[in-house]
């Protein structure tokens, strides 16, 4: 692992979708890998989240995968992709394959504890050291902050409880009744890999279920889902989830295991026993096991130095950029935290982030700084085809 540089213009926080676009984007712009710009990355391996998730899943039956910008000139492409092999070796096979191919500087694992505010520059506290930086881009996502609600019972229970980050393989739970809590789609993943292994199981959620016959995402709910995060990390709210602005897409999958009776909601429990759940009408049900299929907070606690949340529970993102402090920008965070979004957003925020630095250290006499040309590398996808195809399961 090599040590972190003592000074850079600019340090990318997360290599994953968001982080790798940007760091792309900022390479083509002039900003070195590895001497202008490093990117810092906690995950042992290439990938970002995905080396995470558990081993059934594959792509296209979740959210998909879209191609990082240049990846096609690297000669990969998810549209191609191998989907019988699990979609965390392939998205990590891939990543690392763009890594080496545009010498992107990823130093890993390394763990970023805070951000300090000093003066003219930002002060970087990793696992390696501190690196002195003029802006620092957070594309840390949310995998790394789950999100448990708290129900009465909940410490009592003695049976195994496993989050979405946990969760394996359902062979974990064979022979088992088990629990699944949350509305969306790793909810609904999770019930149809536990149908034929689990002894039974129940699911339970905060709201019914919406669910689009079409099969897919209307663009209209797309486009309203993005601009309800956009308003809310306008406004320094908490962010929203996506699937509660847009519903869930009735593929033939899912009708056919409606039709079985294995995705049969039932409201939100009352509170939890040692080896029970209570429904709100007082009946009982034996459980063994809870998975917490209840999404991820923006893990930004790295950042709480800096004091940006607002008091509605948000951090304020206008242009990218926080408004407590416009030396931070967020990739990957509200609209931008999906597939297509954190791509479509890497060369805006690329763009904004090189400004920033020419504000900063240009003379006022100075001539101002030669903006390379950002070559289109693929023809821009319509948005509807993005948007359906990045909701829509197989």
């Amino acid at each position: 692992m090599l040590a972190a540089p003592a000074r850079v213009d600019v340090v990318v926080v997360g290599a994953g979708q968001a982080g790798l676009s940007v760091a792309y984007y900022l390479q083509r712009l002039g900003l070195r890998s590895g001497v202008d710009q490093i990117v810092l990355d906690r995950g042992p391996e290439a990938g970002g989240a995905w080396q995470h998730r558990w081993a059934a899943l594959r792509l296209g039956s979740a959210h998909r995968v879209h191609d990082l910008p240049g990846m096609r000139r690297a000669g990969i492409s998810f549209e191609t992709a191998d989907r019988s092999r699990p979609a965390r070796d392939v998205v990590t096979e891939y990543y690392a394959h763009y890594e080496r191919f545009f010498g992107l500087d990823v130093r890993r694992p390394v763990t970023v504890a805070a951000v300090f505010d000093r003066g003219a520059d930002l002060v970087v506290r990793t696992t390696l050291g501190e690196t002195v930086a003029r802006v620092v881009v957070n594309a840390t996502g949310t995998w790394g902050s789950p999100f448990v609600p708290y129900y009465p019972g909940v410490r009592e229970f003695a049976g195994r409880q496993v989050h979405t980050a946990g969760y394996r393989d359902a062979a974990d739970f064979a022979g088992l009744r088990v629990l699944v809590v949350g509305g969306g789609t790793s909810a609904i993943g999770f019930l149809l890999e536990l149908e034929n292994v689990a002894a039974k199981t129940f699911w339970s959620t905060r709201r019914p279920v919406d669910y689009l016959d079409q099969g897919s995402l209307d663009l209209e709910a797309a486009v309203a889902a993005v601009d309800q995060q956009d308003e809310a990390a306008r406004t320094g709210r908490a962010l929203p989830s996506i699937v509660s602005g847009t519903g869930v897409p009735k593929t033939r999958r899912i009708a056919a295991a409606i039709e079985r009776g294995v995705l049969a909601p039932r409201p939100m429990f009352d509170h939890l026993e040692r080896s029970a759940v209570v429904w709100p009408d007082g009946s009982r049900e034996r459980i063994d096991a809870i998975v917490w299929a209840t999404g991820f907070r923006p893990d930004i606690r790295h950042l709480s130095p800096l004091r940006l949340h607002e008091k509605a529970g948000g951090v304020q993102v206008t242009s990218g950029a926080a408004e407590r402090d416009p030396r931070i920008f967020f990739a990957g965070y509200g609209p931008t935290a999906s597939t297509v979004g954190a791509n479509r957003a890497g060369r805006t925020l690329a763009r904004q982030v090189f400004a920033a630095l020419g504000e900063t250290t240009m003379p006022v006499d100075a001539s101002p700084p030669t903006v390379l040309a950002l070559p289109r590398d693929e023809p821009e996808d319509q948005v509807a085809r993005l948007m359906a195809r990045f909701f829509t399961d197989a």
